[in-house]
């Protein structure tokens, strides 16, 4: 496989060395460069020597000298290099199962990549790997990594992941615990099988590992109206997210008391659905666990209040917003606190029901346009919509690597054509809506 480098970062150390886009780089002092991983391993020495071939057919080798770790500026094609590996799971709650026929391929390929866990972020499961795979994080010290635990229950995780491999993940995380390796767990919960009791022990086990294992985020189950043929399950009640809060919150008590953190914390969701008030933002510890739904409430309450004062006030203007049923609510507190700072602007809020997928999926980020246009098509009354990024996937795989396109291929121009009016694409955290909106009576 080529590693065609598809970008020069200006200014940077690959750029002063004459290296260019739709280079290849062979080799990093003599050694094969098999994926990214290699990569960055191999290219965080002071001194490195690169093997390069241009597009001609030129070999180049450049000697390089910077500090230890600097990245020397390229990236890749494709983010890995060569091709993801793909899961070997059957889950019982696996969302991509449950998507309806006749979406984008690319939406239908679920990855399980260590690389991928260490370079965006991606949850693994750990099934897919071998010893000797194992043994590659371990000496390249690929840290931290992210992993999709569930349960710590061998035989409940055999059953939920559906792969007779799946039991040994406690072993494993012990293996890369004891190699200094930092983790990221996550639980995807579901009522009557993983929950109560079974929860707290999966917790408890991590916890030994701690502070390897650095957090444990806990998500509910999303259930779409695809759900032929898979396994019967239900979604959280409002007692039933209660009761969980208050399960949990006993050993986050404890831990805090022992870390001077909760070590796991619930999303959102489990908070809203039970009506419960959100916990603080020292709570959330700088809201890294934001991308699995962990503090996003907080965080936009907090960023609204904090930018509040920066509203132009002789700004005059008509807005709508739209969310899920799960949000309504809090954007609806949010519209309320700029109309009073200024009356003059005209702010709705339109909670989207979501047929899409099913009126069970009540998150923002899964909405579609499709959804969005049926619903609000001869009743927006505003110059501009306002819509969150989340709702948006980066259509990598179109002509255009910049346009953002929605889950069901819905583009910001259709919306836009379909309901007359200028599409506004705000940061989900809130921490720009003001900004966005000043910009907008701005460039009127």
């Amino acid at each position: 496989m080529k590693n065609i480098i598809t970008k020069v970062t200006s200014n940077g150390i690959a750029e002063e060395v004459g290296i260019e886009e739709n280079d290849i780089l062979v080799s990093i002092n003599n050694k094969e460069i098999n994926d990214i991983i290699d990569y960055k391993f191999l290219s965080a020495d002071e001194e490195i020597v690169l093997e390069i071939e241009k597009p001609s057919g030129e070999i180049w080798e450049i000697e390089i000298e910077k500090e230890y770790g600097e990245d020397i500026g390229i990236e890749f094609g494709g983010g890995i290099m060569d091709k993801a590996k793909s899961c070997s799971n059957k889950c019982i709650f696996c969302f991509i199962d449950q998507l309806p026929k006749g979406m984008r391929e690319t939406l239908y390929f679920k990855d399980d990549d260590s690389r991928l866990s260490f370079l965006q972020g991606n949850f693994v499961t750990l099934t897919n790997m071998k010893d000797e795979d194992i043994d590659r994080i371990i000496k390249y010290h690929i840290s931290p990594i992210n992993i999709s635990v569930h349960t710590t229950n061998p035989d409940l995780r055999v059953e939920m992941l559906n792969n007779r491999f799946a039991g040994n993940v406690l072993e494993r995380m012990q293996r890369l615990a004891d190699a200094g390796i930092t983790m990221n767990a996550q639980i995807v919960c579901v009522p009557g099988i993983n929950n109560g009791n079974e929860l707290k022990r999966t917790i408890e086990d991590l916890y030994k590992l701690y502070p390897e294992v650095s957090d444990v985020a806990v998500v509910p189950i999303g259930i779409t109206k695809f759900r032929q043929g898979l396994k019967h399950v239900n979604t959280y009640t409002k007692e039933q997210s209660i009761e969980e809060i208050n399960n949990i919150k006993e050993l986050q008590d404890t831990y805090i008391k022992e870390t001077g953190k909760p070590f796991v914390r619930l999303s959102d969701e489990f908070y809203l659905v039970a009506d419960k008030e959100i916990p603080n933002q020292e709570f959330y510890d700088d809201y890294h666990q934001i991308e699995d739904g962990i503090g996003m409430v907080r965080c936009f309450r907090d960023a609204i209040d904090s930018t509040l004062d920066d509203l132009d006030l002789n700004m005059k203007g008509s807005f709508s917003i739209v969310t899920g049923e799960l949000a309504y609510n809090e954007l609806l507190e949010a519209s309320n606190k700029i109309k009073c700072k200024n009356p003059k602007i005209q702010l709705d809020v339109y909670k989207i029901v979501n047929h899409y997928f099913g009126e069970t999926i009540t998150i923002a980020g899964l909405l579609t346009g499709t959804d969005i246009i049926n619903q609000m098509k001869g009743i927006i009354n505003s110059k501009y919509l306002i819509m969150s990024n989340n709702m948006f996937r980066k259509g990598y795989e179109l002509s255009d690597s910049n346009e953002q396109i929605m889950l069901d291929d819905i583009k910001i121009k259709d919306i836009e054509s379909a309901l007359d009016v200028k599409v506004i694409v705000v940061d989900y955290t809130g921490e720009d809506l003001i900004e966005k909106l000043n910009e907008a009576y701005e460039e009127k």
